[in-house]
């Protein structure tokens, strides 16, 4: 594990990091085979230290993993802009988790279940009116005619950053240096 350069940007708050993480919406799944770089979007959930996605058992993604299992799972959010009356100190608030493992396609139907129902309540909450069903899981196929697979990347390094709001210099549609100077 690299250590972070700028140490004035590292989160260790662990509370913070793990609302972070069960609340935002989208992580990019960076893998690597034959040196050829492949980072990916996808819904999520972070549930007992590691990451949780489903996907097709086949495709890109999936030949990746099996030629190289190592990978990173980065999650950020933008909380605007921090304005400055000097142009090389405007600035972004935000905060950024990097999570570094190997990934195991979740074969056990518990764990696979449990992970899908976390997905369910996180992005659809309510929605549905009994749990998830573990024959859905056993049982479906997508359009395409690909059964889905519930991938874990368990966290060996974590690493948060973050840079907080600074609520009378954050940017607004018509703010101005004119204005700020008054």
């Amino acid at each position: 594990m690299f250590p972070l350069r700028n140490v004035k940007r590292i989160c260790t708050d662990t509370v913070k990091i793990q609302n972070f993480l069960e609340q935002a919406r989208i992580g990019f799944l960076g893998l690597s085979s034959e040196d050829v770089p492949y980072v990916i979007p996808l819904n999520f959930v972070w549930l007992k230290d590691a990451i949780y996605f489903h996907g097709a058992e086949e495709g890109r993604k999936v030949t990746y993993i099996e030629h190289n299992p190592r990978a990173c799972f980065t999650i950020s959010e933008n909380y605007g802009t921090i304005t400055s009356q000097i142009p090389a100190n405007t600035d972004t608030a935000y905060m950024s988790v990097i999570i570094e493992g190997s990934l195991v396609q979740v074969t056990d139907i518990n764990e696979a279940t449990e992970a899908m129902q976390v997905m369910l309540d996180k992005y659809v909450p309510g929605y549905y009116e009994r749990q998830l069903g573990k024959t859905h899981l056993e049982r479906y196929v997508s359009p395409l005619g690909s059964k889905t697979g519930i991938y874990k990347l368990a966290a060996v390094s974590l690493s948060a950053k973050e840079k907080e709001e600074i609520p009378d210099r954050m940017f607004y549609e018509g703010r101005s240096v004119q204005n700020d100077r008054a």
